[in-house]
């Protein structure tokens, strides 16, 4: 489960040790667009050096350069050296399987992350979805937008047809999808109403470029205590119509089903795992406001 994902630019040391203690679900160890070109073979030596520390049970995930570019085959064998210290490898720009059976072939045994940021992209969402070694799309919706040549709304209306169609993508195949990130780090307000409506939607979690974001899409994407005490009302009611010999309950005048039940179940078990994480450490870390990680 993975309610926030933050970016944070292999050529930066000192980023890469402070999330250690970050309150983080993910990071997502970038070698694409947070490093200079003249500065990627430096970053890759930094990210092998830091990969050697304890991140807890924040899962860590690289971010390659595209194969098609010089320095993706570099970053790929990186990831195969590091396997051990990854939990999953960030294509950019996947326009088709065919993208993922490349990079399949040269990190055996690594999960398969793809990120939807071209129209191409979108419009192969199910089949790349579909690949047996995919775990998870990521949007990236700042060259989606600027491919798209859309205007930049706050509620986002020109990127929700391809926002959904990923999410379809990612549901059919039961696939971890994951929203884009918010530009203006310190606009709060906005970022906790963009988080919401990725919520509502049905993504996963947000990706994040600076610590200070990691508060709001946590809370954004976990279940509340009201929810949490709602999901086990409904529970016992069913459980309750059950041993009564009936098929559904009826609770605050509202019909409870077996699907609210699984859905209540779920919910549940998400909070669960949030609990885990942050009892082995997640929530320890302080966030420094004058940080930007990425």
């Amino acid at each position: 489960m993975i309610r926030s994902a933050l970016y944070i630019p292999a050529a930066n040391p000192r980023a890469m040790e402070k999330a250690r203690d970050l309150p983080v679900d993910a990071i997502l160890f970038d070698l694409e667009d947070a490093v200079a070109p003249d500065a990627k073979a430096g970053a890759r030596d930094h990210l092998a050096r830091a990969l050697q520390a304890d991140y807890g049970p924040r899962q860590r995930i690289l971010r390659i350069n595209a194969l098609t570019t010089p320095w993706g085959a570099d970053d790929a064998a990186l990831a195969a050296r590091m396997a051990g210290h990854l939990d999953g490898v960030l294509l950019p720009k996947t326009a088709g399987p065919q993208d993922l059976d490349a990079l399949a072939a040269l990190v055996p045994g690594l999960p398969l992350w793809a990120m939807i940021e071209t129209p191409q992209g979108v419009l192969s969402a199910p089949q790349i979805a579909a690949h047996p070694r995919l775990h998870a799309l990521v949007m990236g919706t700042n060259d989606l937008a600027r491919e798209l040549r859309c205007r930049n709304r706050a509620d986002r209306l020109p990127l929700l047809p391809a926002l959904g169609a990923c999410l379809l993508a990612a549901r059919a195949h039961d696939r971890l999808i994951l929203d884009g990130v918010y530009n203006a780090f310190r606009d709060i307000d906005g970022l906790r109403a963009e988080a919401e409506q990725g919520r509502d939607l049905g993504f996963d979690g947000k990706t994040l470029i600076h610590p200070d974001q990691i508060a709001i899409a946590n809370a954004c994407f976990g279940p509340t205590e009201a929810e949490i005490a709602q999901a086990r009302r409904e529970i016992a009611a069913y459980q309750a119509a059950l041993a009564a010999g009936q098929g559904i309950a009826v609770l605050d005048g509202r019909i409870v089903e077996n699907l609210h039940v699984e859905a209540a179940r779920h919910l549940i078990a998400r909070a669960e795992a949030i609990a885990k994480g942050a009892h082995q450490g997640q929530s320890a870390g302080s966030l420094d406001p004058a940080g930007d990680a990425r």
